[in-house]
C-alpha cells in the first residue's frame, strides 16, 4: 500500500524545521543583489540557484557555508520582509497550514539594523503573507523561532534570548540553539535557555546532527527541549533512544540535509524508519528550500519512496507536526479536525490512498 503523489499533495502540512536564511527563492536572492550590488556566483539566477543547492559538504560545517551567501542580501528591512512573505506563499502553495520559520537575528544586522527591526520586518512579511493567502480562500499561519548561534559568545544568545521572550506574544513561539554542535556544548549558552524557558517559551535545539547522543541529552538535560531538530544519532545511544520514545521527544527530520551534511550516506540509509518503529514521533522538515533543494512535498515523497513509509505512517507524520507545534490548542484542535477529515477521505478502510 503507497502513498501516490496527489496523497501527499492534499495532504494538510506542518513545518516545524525551516531556516529563513536558508530558504530564499533563487530568483529572489539574484534580484535582490543586483539591486544591492552584492557579488554573488552565476550570472543567472538558474546558475545561482545550481550554485546554492550543496552537493559536495562533507560535513554540517561545510554546509553552513553557503550562509555567508544568503546572509549578504538579507541585510535591510525590505529585504527581510521579501524573503519571510514569500517563504510563507510557497509554503501555503503545498498545503503547509503551520510554518514556524527559524533564523538567528544577530545574523541580519551588518547595516545597522536592531534586533527589533529585523524581527519586526520578518513578521510583516509573514502576516501579509497569511492575509493574501487568506484573500484567496487559503489558510496558513506562521510563527518565528529564534535561534541563537552555539559558536555565539554567551552573552550575545543570552540577548538573542531576551528578544525571543519580548516577542513571545506578537509573532515568537520559540527558541533554539543552532550551529556548529562540535565544541559548543548547550552548557556554554545555559543562561539563554534558562531566560527562555523562564520566559515561557517552547524550545526546539538542533542536536545529534554535527555531534552524537551526547549533544542530544544535553538538549534534554540541559536545554528543556520539547524537540530536538534532526537527533539523526538518537540510535548510537539505545538508551537514549528508549527515553525519548517513553517521553515522546519528537524528533524534526531533514531527510535531504543529512545527506548533504554527511550524517547518512543517503536517504534509504536515514534511520528515520527505525526511529518511527521504535516508538519516536517524528515530524519532517526541508531545513534549507535553497540549499537542500527541496520542498516538504518532496520530502515526504522522499519518505515514502526511500524508506517506503504507508499512508498510514506519513499520517501519523503529519500528525505529530500539528501535536507537537508551538501553536496555541484552539489552532491545533483545528488543524487536527482538517487531517482527521483528510484522513478519512484520502485512505479507505483498507489503508490504500487514492
Amino acid at each position: 500500500m503507497t502513498a501516490d503523489d496527489r496523497f501527499i499533495e492534499a495532504l494538510p502540512k506542518a513545518e516545524l524545521h525551516v531556516h529563513l536564511d536558508g530558504s530564499l527563492r533563487p530568483s529572489t536572492m539574484f534580484e535582490l543583489a543586483r539591486e544591492r550590488a552584492v557579488p554573488l556566483p552565476g550570472s543567472t539566477a538558474r546558475a545561482l540557484e545550481s550554485h546554492m543547492v550543496v552537493r559536495d559538504a562533507s560535513s554540517l560545517e561545510e554546509y553552513l557555508e553557503r550562509f555567508d551567501l544568503t546572509l549578504s542580501v538579507m541585510q535591510d528591512a525590505e529585504a527581510l520582509e521579501r524573503i519571510s512573505y514569500e517563504l510563507v506563499l510557497d509554503h501555503a502553495a503545498e498545503k503547509v497550514r503551520w510554518v514556524e520559520i527559524r533564523f538567528c537575528p544577530q545574523l541580519n544586522r551588518r547595516q545597522g539594523l536592531t534586533l527589533d527591526n529585523v524581527l519586526d520586518a520578518a513578521l510583516r512579511g509573514m502576516r501579509r503573507a497569511e492575509a493574501d493567502v487568506a484573500d484567496s480562500g487559503g489558510l496558513i499561519e506562521a510563527s518565528i523561532i529564534v535561534c541563537g548561534l552555539r559558536s555565539h559568545e554567551p552573552r550575545t544568545t543570552s540577548e538573542t534570548a531576551e528578544l525571543a521572550v519580548a516577542y513571545a506574544n506578537n509573532g515568537v513561539c520559540g527558541f533554539d540553539l543552532a550551529g556548529a554542535e562540535a565544541g559548543h556544548p548547550v552548557s556554554d549558552h545555559q543562561d539563554a535557555v534558562d531566560r527562555a524557558h523562564t520566559g515561557g517559551l517552547a524550545i526546539t535545539l538542533h542536536a545529534g546532527e554535527g555531534f552524537g547522543p551526547a549533544s542530544i541529552r544535553q538538549a534534554l538535560d540541559l536545554g528543556y527541549a520539547r524537540r530536538i531538530g534532526h537527533g539523526t544519532r538518537l540510535g548510537e545511544d539505545p538508551e537514549l533512544l528508549a527515553r525519548v520514545a517513553e517521553e515522546q521527544i519528537p524528533l524534526e527530520v531533514c531527510l535531504t540535509s543529512n545527506v548533504q551534511t554527511g550524517v547518512v550516506g543517503s536517504v534509504t540509509q536515514h534511520p528515520a524508519r527505525d526511529y518511527l518503529g521504535s516508538g519516536v514521533p517524528i515530524s519532517l522538515g526541508t531545513d534549507n528550500r535553497l540549499m537542500s533543494g527541496v520542498t516538504l512535498t518532496e520530502e515526504y515523497m522522499h519518505a515514502r519512496d526511500a524508506l517506503g513509509l504507508t499512508p498510514t505512517e506519513l499520517l501519523a507524520i503529519a500528525r505529530t507536526g500539528f501535536e507537537h507545534a508551538f501553536m496555541d490548542e484552539g489552532s491545533r484542535s483545528r488543524f487536527l479536525a482538517e487531517l482527521d477529515d483528510a484522513a478519512e477521505r484520502l485512505v479507505p478502510q483498507g489503508g490504500e490512498s487514492r
